[in-house]
């Protein structure tokens, strides 16, 4: 039987020398890859109390939407800035070469609300330190971050040190 893992397409020195790249395609272009990436991480979500499921875009869309079919809960999109059409929150945050902001419709989240983040990879943290950042600007509470994949060498664990961090394939390097 095959893992989640030997879906998931390494390709080494992109983008630049020296970082080998970790390609989901794989797997959202297998369906037997795809099924199974989807279950093992709708299985750590379903060991959570939670409301809501929200997704940073656009992997988190791709692999949150299912995971909230799955267990009947409503999904909230996290965006990029200007692409949603109602009033919103934002969070600007630090990348490697700038910043980047996220955004999030202000009525999307309770106050008192669960809520399960959900995204393709963890590398530093940054995105969904940010995204968690949203979700308690709303009154909402963090239970739970779910990850496909981990890059545990660039230590974004300690930047969401604060909150329960889950993945279904962890890679010790960068």
């Amino acid at each position: 039987m095959k893992k989640v893992e030997d879906y998931i397409i390494s390709i080494p020195d992109f983008p630049e020398p020296g970082i080998i790249f970790r390609d989901i395609t794989g797997i959202l272009q297998d369906a037997d890859g795809l099924r199974l990436a989807i279950d093992e991480m709708a299985k750590l979500v379903s060991q959570v109390d939670c409301d809501v499921i929200a997704g940073a875009e656009s992997r988190g869309f791709i692999l949150g939407m299912p995971i909230a079919y799955l267990l009947k809960k409503p999904f909230v999109p996290i965006r990029k800035a200007g692409k949603l059409p109602r009033e919103t929150v934002s969070e600007t945050y630090d990348l490697e070469y700038g910043t980047a902001t996220i955004e999030i419709h202000k009525d999307a989240i309770k106050p008192g609300q669960k809520v399960v983040l959900i995204d393709d990879l963890i590398a530093t943290g940054g995105t969904m330190k940010a995204s968690a950042d949203l979700v308690e600007k709303l009154g909402g509470k963090v239970e739970e971050i779910v990850f496909l994949i981990e890059l545990a060498g660039l230590n974004g664990r300690e930047v969401l040190s604060k909150y329960r961090v889950e993945s279904v394939v962890k890679y010790s390097g960068k």
